[in-house]
């Protein structure tokens, strides 16, 4: 997680979060939110400690009370400098002292607290001895939407980054693939994406022949064939938001099977968008692009969602599924990706970041969907 994006925000921004997060904690029913350093702590404050360590740093939001960020007293310095730190009060303790003390005093003795997924388990177990008569729940769990509805700075931010990732791809479809190694194309990638202002490479699939089928395959030292079709799925952060897009790609002239297979993909990549409206189940989203494939026959071939949020971190709810009847609101933002996967001999996935608009959705990634044949 870099610095950078707090440079978009102010002070009020980072006050209005707090607010915010503490007041969904109430409607939750819970007594408060404990913030370990990660994702939300940066969105909250926009603090990210130099280093995370075995020492204790906790943000503590509760309702109708003042947030306070619990710091090593050697990290406070570094903490009072965060842009949203004017909007909280820091309580720092030192080495030989007890951290789960300082912070149990600003817990209800009995309450119910959402704590990051991310919290260490020393720090979680830590504040259960001191107040045997808490409870906790991951903020996934709590309240998995703190960060779903996206402001018009991050949507922003998002759409940079999404820009960024083009950039990337109309750059990587002129480069050799014939011949060369997958590694040697993903590192072309993630040369890319810092070249367009990624600060961060969070993955760079390239996904050749029969290893398309595999949807996370692992880059490895496969030589890149004539005739192989190759999965391309790149994505990290620029200026502390993410990006995230998949094409697929031929190597040569491809076989009318699959080509069919890749326009068949794209119809569902569109209809999956088509879906997408305010008020509508993230699960929507997920029967129509599923539907498509299903009907052509290749439905056993699809086998994992159709998306996933995105902000701070790559992966992040809402997701596109069947079960998640979470209505769609403006400001969401999530990947549309569906997939074909033939074990043995190859894959196709197509995916653009989407965000919720008034009235349907909006692309953030704009590079050719239709069949790009490479070298």
């Amino acid at each position: 997680m870099t610095g950078a994006a707090s440079a978009s925000f102010t002070a009020d921004d980072y006050e209005a979060r707090m607010e915010r997060a503490a007041r969904q904690a109430a409607d939750a029913g819970l007594a408060g939110l404990l913030v370990a350093p990660g994702p939300d702590l940066v969105w909250l404050t926009g603090y990210t400690p130099t280093a995370v360590t075995e020492r204790l740093t906790l943000l503590v939001l509760a309702p109708d009370r003042d947030p306070v960020l619990v710091v090593p007293t050697l990290e406070a310095p570094d903490a009072e400098r965060a842009l949203g730190a004017s909007a909280l009060t820091l309580r720092d303790w030192t080495d030989g002292k007890d951290p789960y003390a300082a912070t149990a005093a600003l817990l209800d003795a009995d309450g119910r607290f959402g704590i990051s997924d991310n919290a260490w388990a020393m720090h979680l177990l830590g504040l259960q001895r001191t107040l045997p008569g808490t409870s906790y729940a991951s903020l996934t769990e709590a309240l998995p939407m703190l960060r779903a509805v996206k402001d018009a700075a991050e949507l922003e931010l998002l759409a940079a980054a999404g820009a960024a990732a083009d950039a990337a791809f109309e750059e990587i479809r002129s480069v050799a693939f014939a011949g060369r190694r997958e590694s040697d194309v993903a590192a072309d990638l993630a040369g890319l994406l810092r070249r367009f202002g990624h600060s961060q490479v969070d993955f760079t699939i390239v996904a050749s022949g029969p290893n398309g089928a595999n949807p996370h395959h692992e880059v490895g030292d496969r030589v890149i064939e004539r005739g192989d079709m190759v999965v391309l799925d790149f994505g990290g952060l620029r200026d502390g938001y993410g990006s995230d897009t998949s094409r697929t790609v031929h190597v040569g002239e491809p076989t009318d099977e699959e080509r069919r297979v890749h326009d068949l993909v794209r119809e569902a990549q569109e209809a999956g968008f088509r879906a997408v409206r305010p008020g509508a189940a993230c699960q929507e989203v997920d029967r129509a692009a599923r539907a498509v494939i299903a009907d052509a026959g290749y439905g056993e071939y699809f086998i994992h969602r159709t998306g996933h949020g995105i902000g701070v971190t790559t992966h992040e709810p809402p997701y596109m599924i069947e079960g998640e009847e979470q209505p769609l609101v403006p400001g969401m933002c999530f990947s549309v990706e569906p997939g074909v996967y033939l074990p043995g001999r190859f894959g196709v996935r197509i995916e653009d970041i989407v965000t919720v608009t008034g009235d349907g959705g909006r692309r953030l990634n704009n590079t050719a969907r239709e069949m790009v044949i490479v070298d």
